[in-house]
């Protein structure tokens, strides 16, 4: 059984993000990015089903400045192989990567792609539903753990008030991972090296082409508003403008 990760870097949202002169992208030359947190937990999960299973992990990602170290880190991890798609496309946007997955993939024979179910740049979670329709292969989001048994594979997905449902698809497919059945690995410094020193980063094509990326007509900043009023004194008078200031909105009735 052959497993595929989907490995995508990210901005680091701990930094100052600033917009682009043109007012269509977030300033990238001197932000920060780190690997995706929920691509994280699907590297651990996809490690997880090779532990139980004996499966291969194939870690894969754009080739971007910072992949190789990310890649290596997956092998470090547990992955077996890694690979980059050399696309010509610095930051697809969920549907154009979907799409150059779609086209890149196929030539590793995956019966199960996992991924991230989100990132901070597709909130919607859409790049799992546009793969797994592009390859026509059944998908799922919201993944909280996952089981191979035969041909299928068993999940939990997550809902809404600490629900929870199991389903079971037929493989191949594609999954989208909330949260790995357990923490992600620590990586010793020393397996990290020899993950780096040892690991041979293949190469795939996809077409450019193949992307398509949406335009983005606009985007900037949050119009600032007027801030918090700070409200000092003793409980007692700090309480009456508090009401009063509740009153004046009318959140609650006057006296």
């Amino acid at each position: 059984m052959h497993i595929v990760t989907v490995v995508r870097l990210v901005p680091d949202l701990l930094e100052e993000i600033q917009v682009n002169e043109q007012g269509t992208d977030i300033d990238r030359e001197w932000i920060g990015v780190k690997l995706c947190e929920f691509d994280d937990h699907a590297l651990e999960e996809s490690v997880l089903i090779k532990e139980a299973t004996g499966a291969s992990v194939t870690a894969v990602g754009i080739a971007v400045e910072g992949m190789d170290r990310v890649l290596q880190s997956a092998v470090a991890r547990g992955a077996d192989r890694a690979v980059k798609i050399d696309c010509g496309e610095a930051n697809p946007d969920s549907r154009a990567l979907a799409k150059l997955l779609s086209e890149a993939l196929p030539q590793l024979k995956p019966d199960l792609i996992l991924a991230g179910v989100q990132t901070p740049e597709d909130l919607f979670g859409q790049l799992v539903p546009f793969l797994g329709a592009l390859m026509g292969r059944p998908h799922a989001s919201g993944i909280t753990g996952a089981q191979v048994e035969g041909n299928a594979v068993l999940i939990q997905q997550e809902y809404g008030a600490g629900r929870a449902a199991r389903l079971k698809l037929a493989l191949p497919a594609v999954l989208g991972v909330q949260s790995a059945s357990q923490p992600p690995r620590y990586v010793s410094g020393t397996k990290l090296r020899q993950a780096i020193q040892g690991t041979k980063i293949e190469t795939l094509s996809a077409s450019a082409g193949a992307a398509n990326n949406g335009a983005v007509k606009e985007m900037r900043r949050p119009a600032r508003g007027q801030g918090a009023e700070m409200i000092d004194g003793e409980a007692e008078a700090v309480a009456g403008k508090i009401y009063d200031a509740l009153v004046a909105r009318g959140l609650v009735g006057g006296k």
